[in-house]
Order: structure tokens, then sequence, then C-alpha cells
């Protein structure tokens, strides 16, 4: 079997989406569970405690190279996700893709057209595409 791609999973929302046709119900889903992926990571720094957060301020001076600046770049995250955490946070973010896809099939915009446009921008840009 194939791997899935994104083609294949806009065909297929577009032919499960039934209650969510109208642009305005796909934008709201899209954002609620957008809002539930962040929710799913929180509850595991709070709840079970899988991860932890440390954050605190970047140091980043002009002094330092690139390659270097990387390097001493944190992602202020520590422990590895358990499975039920693992698993909790894959199914929000696949309801996430899945509104994604619906609000690209509304607007009859191809998710692949977006990964290969984007993919050019961060080759063209490089360092300056960083936000």
């Amino acid at each position: 079997m194939n791997a899935p791609t994104l083609e294949h999973l806009q065909q297929q929302v577009s032919e499960l989406l039934l209650r969510h046709r109208s642009l305005m119900d796909v934008m709201s889903k899209y954002g609620q569970t957008g809002a539930t992926v962040n929710r799913a990571v929180t509850k595991a720094v709070t709840e079970c405690g899988c991860i932890q957060l440390h954050a605190k301020k970047q140091n980043f001076t002009d002094e330092i190279g690139l390659q270097e600046a990387k390097s001493n770049v944190e992602n202020h995250l520590s422990g590895q996700l358990c499975e039920h955490c693992r698993d909790a946070i894959k199914d929000e973010l696949g309801r996430n893709l899945f509104y994604m896809s619906a609000l690209s099939n509304l607007l009859d915009i191809n998710l692949n057209d977006v990964v290969d446009h984007e993919t050019q921008k961060c080759t063209t840009l490089g360092l300056f595409k960083l936000s």
C-alpha cells in the first residue's frame, strides 16, 4: 500500500465532510481543533507530566554565527511524551489536519501546492525566512 499523501487526504475529506460544508463552519472547526492541539500538549505538561516546560529568554547576540546560534537555541522542553499523550496529540493533530484539508478544499487550494510553495520560500529566503 502506498503512503498516504496530502492529495489523498484532501480527496477523503471532500467525500466525508457532510455536516460542516459552510466556509464559516469549517473555519471555526479548524480554529477549534488548533486549540485542542494546544490543550492536549498542555495536558501532557500539567496533568500527565511526561514532558516538562522550562521556558526562558533565548540568548542571541550579534557576535555569534548561525551554526553556534542553532546549537545554543533551546526548545524549553524536557522529557518524552508517554504513549497516551502521544496518541492524544496525534489524534488532535489529525482532526486539525482534517479541517485544514476541508478549508483548502472549499477554497480550491491543493495542500501539496502549499507545501511546495512553502518549501520554495524556505529554500529561496533561507535564514531570512526565520520568524
